[in-house]
């Protein structure tokens, strides 16, 4: 495939020199933060993220369903990364720099195809998982997100659509898949409840729910039960 090549203006071009023409009038140090940023930070952070949301999990009332639908969030990013590689050799599209001469390019050498971009995707799908559990901690990893698109464009190493294209899967991956995902996962968390690995799904001392979790089952965006206090509001699990 051509590589969504288009003739005459191309506003994904002009976003891309936009954003990327920031880098070309910033100080080394802030090029270098953003490399590192863009290329390991956010994904660190919101490695991070889902290691405090599990730690909160945890020690809720029906802490098995809860850490199923955040042990979902890793795994829609693995399975939207799988998702990928065929969209990226179907499309073939080369990287911005190799077809635009001029942009500053903050980590040069890369020789794969541009679209969609991995760092996109593994961070939305990370983000919505985390959203279908949590919605506080979700709002936090999709605004984490949003941060690696900008950064990946603002590096000269993906366009725009590149980026969007990203979104747009890992989001299709955590959306559409997370009820199959919560009906395989919450069985499985709720027998680790039961098993000496119990520590991993229910902190000591918290009180089981077991008439629920092995049949709770919620989509995103679902209701929660009305017995739930304010502070539980944000959990779907």
């Amino acid at each position: 495939m051509a590589g969504l090549a288009l003739e005459g203006p191309n506003p994904d071009v002009d976003v891309l020199e936009g954003v990327n023409g920031l880098a070309r009038d910033a100080p080394h140090w802030v090029n270098k933060a953003m490399e590192f940023i863009g290329e390991y930070g956010i994904i660190a952070a919101l490695a991070v993220l889902c290691l405090v949301a599990w730690w909160s999990a945890r020690r809720r009332p029906g802490a098995p369903s809860a850490v199923a639908g955040l042990v979902w969030a890793p795994l829609a990013a693995g399975i939207a990364l799988l998702a990928n590689i065929p969209i990226r050799e179907f499309v073939e599209r080369p990287r911005p720099f190799k077809d635009h001469a001029g942009l500053e390019v903050l980590i040069p050498g890369k020789s794969d195809f541009s679209f969609v971009s991995d760092h996109a995707t593994l961070t939305m799908a990370v983000g919505v998982g985390l959203f279908v559990a949590h919605r506080r901690y979700g709002l936090i990893g999709i605004a984490l997100a949003l941060a690696e698109g900008f950064c990946r464009v603002y590096m000269g190493v993906h366009y725009p659509t590149d980026v969007v294209g990203g979104f747009a899967l890992g989001t299709a991956v955590a959306l559409l898949l997370a009820p199959l995902a919560q009906a395989l996962l919450v069985p499985l968390t709720a027998a680790v409840a039961r098993s000496p690995l119990a520590w991993l799904v229910r902190a000591p001392g918290t009180e089981a729910d077991d008439g629920a979790e092995g049949s709770r089952v919620v989509a995103a965006g679902s209701a929660l039960p009305s017995g739930h206090k304010e502070r539980d509001k944000d959990l779907a699990a």
